[in-house]
């Protein structure tokens, strides 16, 4: 009789960091799917973010301290992918107006696929816990200073301060995040609507940095 052939797990095959490197991610995704549902971030507790995960609560403690570490993971995702993918879109040698479209492209596109993320963003920006309140405000602050190295490295607006471009960067930054709640309640499959959506954000952008070449320095604080 011959014997059965054993089966291997694929996770067998994986190494100890990679292993970690999946329940890390599982307990990540099981709290974005229960804000996904309607919870807040503070609201959630390590037990159920565990359960969801299809852990017991002590796996939680071997990733993060507390749930405001998992938040700050989650920030950092966040601005970490979404920097890179602006960053490709700015360097192109195109007109100022198709970057602003690309960029928007882009931005909409990340914000779409990755739905429970920005729920998240957008819930913790002005609420819930102070630590990830500031952790958003340092990511913002990452944004606007390598759009403003972008701009200068382009040639463009090369009459403003360095204080006055970041101003201008901030803005853009700014406009963006309040776009995300608007994408993220656009009703699926209606592209006159997204167009629609898409164009006016692409204006708002457009305004900024319209005002920002007519923009006159004061000499005395030059």
């Amino acid at each position: 009789m011959t014997k059965p052939t054993p089966t291997t797990d694929p996770k067998d095959k994986l190494t100890r960091t990679e292993r970690k490197d999946i329940t890390r991610n599982s307990l990540l995704q099981a709290a974005l799917a229960l804000m996904g549902e309607g919870r807040s971030f503070t609201s959630l507790g390590i037990r159920e973010i565990a359960r969801e995960a299809g852990m017991v609560p002590n796996a939680f403690y071997r990733h993060f301290r507390n749930t405001d570490e998992l938040g700050l993971e989650l920030v950092e995702e966040m601005g970490i992918a979404l920097r890179r993918l602006l960053r490709e879109a700015r360097q192109t040698d195109t007109a100022n107006t198709d970057i602003v479209r690309r960029s928007v492209q882009v931005y909409r596109r990340y914000v779409v696929d990755n739905r429970l993320l920005f729920l998240f963003v957008s819930s913790e920006r002005s609420g819930g816990s102070r630590i990830l309140r500031m952790a958003i405000r340092n990511e913002v602050a990452h944004f606007t200073n390598e759009m403003a190295q972008d701009f200068r490295r382009l040639g463009a607006y090369k009459d403003l301060s360095t204080a006055s471009l970041q101003m201008v960067c901030g803005l853009i930054v700014t406009t963006m995040l309040a776009a995300a709640p608007e994408i993220l309640d656009l009703p699926p499959d209606q592209p006159m609507l997204e167009a629609e959506m898409t164009e006016n954000f692409v204006k708002q952008l457009q305004l900024v940095l319209i005002g920002a070449s007519s923009w006159k320095e004061d000499p005395r604080k030059a």
